[in-house]
Formats: C-alpha cells, structure tokens, sequence
C-alpha cells in the first residue's frame, strides 16, 4: 500500500502509560493530520493502555507503525484470578489488537513512505536480545549473576515469559531467521526505515546509570543492519536517552519519552515526537 500525500514520519517510544500523567499527556496531543507515526514500543504492560494508545493515536495520524517492547510483553495478569498470556501468544493478542485498530506491526506488510525525504520501506521489527550485548570476558551463564553485583538486571527476567521457546535467546533468534527472510526481498536500493525497541548496535547503548544493562539491549547479530539493508534511518527506544547519532550515513534515532520525572510535564509530549523524515 502506498499513500503518497502525508507530510512527515514521526517516532516516539517509552510511553509507559501505566502512569497518569503519562495517560493524561497522551490524550491531550494535538492531532497531526496526514503525518505518520512510529511508536517504537514499550507502550504499557496492560491491554487497556495499549488500547488506548492505538485509539487515541489513529485518530490523531493518518497511520501509525508499532513493534513490541519489553514491557508490551511483560505475563501481567489483566485482573486478579485470571492468568497472564506470556510469550508468542501474548505478542500475537498484541498484534491482533494493532491490526484492529489498523496499526501496522512486524507481521503486516511494509508499508511504502512516497512523501517528503524520498520514497522509503518502512520496516517495523521485533527481534529481542540474546545477551550478546555483554563485554568479552563474561559468558552467557554468567552474565545475569555479573550484572546483579551492580544491582543492574532488567525485570524481564521476572515478568518475559519467552514461551513456548526455551528463553528468549531461542525466541531473538528465530525473529532474526524469520525477519532477514523478509529483509531480503526488499527492491535492492530501496532505502529503508529500521524500526526495532531495542538498539540494533552496542555502540549506540548510553546508561551511564545503568552500564551493566545492556545485555538486555539487543543483539550483535544486528550490528551492520544498517547497511546490509540500506537503512537512511534506524529508531529505537529502550535506553530513555533521547538522542541522534550517526554510523556513515545512516542516522540512528532514540525516540523514548520515558517516566514522568524523565520529560518536562509542562510542555506536554508534542515536543518529544522526533522528526524521522524529513530530517
């Protein structure tokens, strides 16, 4: 499908719409007509935000892209009593719940932008971590054990629930096997539009607060996405460190929002929507 008229790509990430104020900013952004928006996950842990989110952002954007983030798939229990879903069947309720709504997710189609910037693949991804992101000297088997010593590992432990595959490193790479599959029948030089949670590359990763996170921050087999599939823009959340960087010529985008003490409350989201193209 191709829509030539919309006037801008949009990005933000992190919403964590478990906090209201988080809610309240969301329903008071102004509509932005024909733009298209990506939200680069980490939207809510429960149905009912994600619900809203895609409500409320559909009616304010010609078409809207999400992908999964680690708190999208947290096994919460929706009310007292009633099992969490966890796992494949928890992503794929999520993207039933997009596509109902008309979001575009990692399982649609991509989607071809033919507005300001060139015409690109907007490529949403979903593709976890496998604890890659580690330094050399430290395994596989003991990375969560080095990363506790700085009190540093991530809640998925606890709440992703990778099922039916054995963890979520079998979980990354079978969404890696499946997605560079797809990948490759891209038009060769036709740009592209990488959009994943997670970093695709280790040298994007910036948490001084938090340095021994990052094995839960994606996956080295990504590492020159960026150019084995002709990426003009890659965008990403995850880190909470809203920046731009640049590997050649591809412009890498962290897009997060993030908690409500992590952005200006009286200004409102709108500021923090980053412009993907036209840069």
């Amino acid at each position: 499908m191709t829509i030539p008229n919309a006037m801008k790509i949009k990005a933000i990430s992190d919403l964590h719409l478990a906090s209201p104020a988080n809610r309240d900013a969301l329903l008071d952004l102004p509509a932005f007509g024909s733009d298209w928006l990506i939200l680069a996950g980490d939207i809510a842990e429960k149905f009912e935000h994600m619900r809203l989110a895609f409500d409320v952002l559909t009616r304010k954007f010609e078409k809207v892209f999400w992908v999964p983030g680690n708190h999208d798939l947290w096994a919460i229990p929706e009310e007292r009593g009633r099992p969490a879903l966890a796992g494949e069947n928890r992503y794929r309720a999520l993207v039933n719940l997009a596509r109902s709504f008309n979001v575009v997710t990692p399982e649609d189609p991509y989607e071809i932008w033919k507005g300001q910037g060139g015409e690109h693949v907007v490529v949403p991804l979903f593709l976890l971590y496998d604890y890659s992101f580690r330094p050399d000297h430290i395994d596989r088997e003991t990375v969560v054990a080095w990363a506790r010593e700085e009190g540093a590992v991530c809640a998925d432990e606890m709440f992703l629930d990778p099922s039916p595959w054995k963890s979520r490193d079998a979980w990354c790479d079978r969404r890696i096997e499946e997605t560079e599959q797809r990948l490759a029948g891209i038009p060769e030089g036709m740009p592209t539009i990488l959009i994943n949670h997670f970093p695709l590359r280790s040298d994007l990763i910036h948490i001084p607060r938090a340095p021994r996170f990052t094995p839960w921050c994606g996956t080295r087999r990504t590492e020159d996405w960026h150019t084995r599939f002709n990426a003009s823009v890659v965008v990403s959340g995850h880190l909470h460190t809203r920046r731009t960087d640049w590997r050649g010529t591809t412009r890498f985008e962290e897009v997060s929002l993030g908690y409500p003490k992590q952005w200006d409350q009286s200004i409102g989201i709108e500021p923090y929507l980053r412009d993907i193209l036209p840069a």
